[in-house]
């Protein structure tokens, strides 16, 4: 289980502290859901997970308002009390004397946002969905190709640093060469990017490390990019039938998302740089509804349906 410091949240969201005597620095989130208390404000807190980070907004605060000071203190109470992370009040809503207390007794702090609740809460959970996704490091190549993020596989030494040396030539944008983390944001979007320590930097046998940042330029490289295809290199093998017209799809499992894979086999003559550009390319035409492949296939099947006829009209004459 992944885990985000608390005041990484409170750093990116700019959160104001309004309970800095308590100590933040030893809590983390877990969950990237949040939670709006609702019903615990009536005091049902049956199946209340209190692992989320709390939001109330003008409803929440406008309901409290109107309760007995007794009553709300007990509801109030109850909820620090099963310690959750912290409370966030947005519309800069100041907080009640009570609450402040209660929050401060039971070591839970109290932050507030200029923001409106929904607008919040949807950047909160964006946020913490990216940061608290399941992830693996692989072996390989994210480059950024028009657009697409191509992920180049292979065995080592098999030419995939130096595929991506002439894609940066060409205008393309590195994000992670030998090691590439990916995480799965959502069952359709994986994010790659490299780890700090390597980040713009390729390793080029015979030659040694290059920084493309310094060698190219801010241009060359990119922190992050959603993974689009993926293209396996392989040694040519005689014996193998490859794909010729790509009818169908091939896919690789990663975190179990489904992502279109090409295998491209290797050998002497091939312009790897420009194959991974054609794949990128068509992969992009495909998305907007074009396919080469069926569209060869329709021909040929147009013209052979037309030559048939046209033999018929003739032996029918």
């Amino acid at each position: 289980m992944y885990t985000v410091k608390l005041t990484k949240l409170v750093e990116k969201m700019k959160l104001k502290n309004l309970t800095p005597e308590v100590e933040i620095d030893n809590i983390v989130i877990t969950h990237s859901d949040i939670n709006r208390p609702a019903l615990q404000l009536a005091g049902f807190f049956d199946y209340f997970d209190s692992e989320r980070v709390q939001i109330m907004g003008k409803v929440e605060i406008t309901y409290l308002e109107k309760m007995d000071k007794s009553e709300r203190s007990k509801v109030l109470d109850t909820l620090f009390s099963r310690k959750i992370p912290c409370l966030i009040l947005s519309r800069e809503l100041e907080p009640f004397d009570d609450m402040l207390e209660t929050a401060k007794a039971n070591n839970v702090p109290i932050f507030q946002t200029k923001k409106t609740t929904s607008t919040f809460m949807a950047e909160i959970i964006r946020w913490l969905k990216v940061e608290l996704a399941p992830r693996i490091s692989i072996h390989g190549v994210l480059v950024d190709v028009y657009g697409e993020g191509v992920l180049i596989m292979g065995e080592s030494g098999i030419g995939k640093s130096e595929s991506a040396l002439e894609l940066i030539k060409r205008g393309h944008r590195l994000v992670a060469d030998d090691v590439v983390e990916i995480k799965k944001v959502s069952e359709e979007t994986l994010l790659g990017s490299s780890p700090a320590i390597i980040r713009h930097f390729i390793e080029l046998r015979g030659i040694g490390i290059i920084d493309v940042k310094t060698l190219f330029g801010v241009e060359s490289v990119k922190k992050i990019q959603n993974i689009d295809l993926v293209i396996k290199l392989e040694l040519w093998d005689p014996e193998k039938e490859y794909d010729r017209l790509g009818l169908t799809e091939e896919y690789i499992e990663i975190l179990e998302n489904k992502v279109i894979c090409h295998s491209i086999p290797i050998r002497p003559g091939r312009n790897i740089a420009i194959i991974v550009e054609s794949a990128a390319i068509n992969h992009r035409q495909k998305q907007m509804g074009y396919n080469a492949a069926s569209d060869l296939v329709n021909r040929v099947s147009g013209n052979l349906k037309r030559r048939n006829e046209e033999r018929y009209i003739k032996d029918n004459k």
